[in-house]
């Protein structure tokens, strides 16, 4: 089947997410790693991109781990460095598929509160025709639930759909369902596929 939209996930795809770097640059790398092998900051952004605000689940790691307090709440105070910089050439492919008529939403795990302070820095995550936010769903990737919930919202067959993602099991999940997957490695294999499926000219695809 012809495809007829294109599904962004958002981190690492369209912004570049990397929890180490504030961390790295106020603590140091090496007490950067002590920290998070001791800290479950990963279960904890799992939760919020669940729905449970990022504030109350800081503050359980701060009750679990009371000795680690100002640590712990640097992710909060830092949480936009963490998601920096963007990446121009996608959100440029973006644009152009749009600009031709093709719809494109997001799917992406992420908090609601982070995602409403992520769109006021970043304009291009006001640009979709439709924004999937698992926070708001209830659900995460990779649950097939979430795939099936963005097929009903659009209204399209999963083969009509070509899926962008940086994880592996995320993109095998979307496969699973029938979807089309392109897992994200850099900006100039998503526009490489983007001209291999006819959905973008080279000259609309350079950056």
């Amino acid at each position: 089947m012809t495809i007829k939209a294109v599904v962004f996930d958002i981190g690492n795809v369209l912004v570049e997410w990397y929890p180490e770097r504030p961390f790295d640059r106020i603590l140091g790398e090496a007490r950067r790693k002590e920290l998070f092998a001791q800290i479950d900051f990963d279960t904890m952004n799992l939760e919020s991109d669940r729905g449970i605000p990022m504030a109350e689940g800081l503050e359980r790691l701060v009750d679990a781990h009371p000795e680690h307090a100002a640590e712990i709440r640097l992710w909060g105070v830092h949480w936009l460095e963490m998601l920096a910089p963007d990446l121009p050439h996608s959100a440029k492919l973006l644009r152009a598929l749009r600009a031709k008529g093709m719809p494109v939403y997001a799917l992406s795990n992420f908090g609601d509160m982070t995602f409403a302070m992520a769109e006021e820095r970043y304009p291009i995550l006001k640009e979709f025709d439709k924004r999937f936010v698992s926070a708001r769903m209830g659900v995460i990737k990779p649950d097939p639930a979430i795939y099936q919930m963005l097929e009903e919202g659009v209204d399209e067959a999963p083969e009509a759909l070509l899926f962008i993602d940086d994880r592996a099991e995320n993109i095998d999940a979307a496969q699973a369902r029938g979807w089309h997957g392109h897992l994200f490695e850099t900006e100039q294999g998503l526009a490489d596929r983007l001209m291999a499926e006819g959905l973008l000219t080279e000259a609309e695809a350079a950056p």
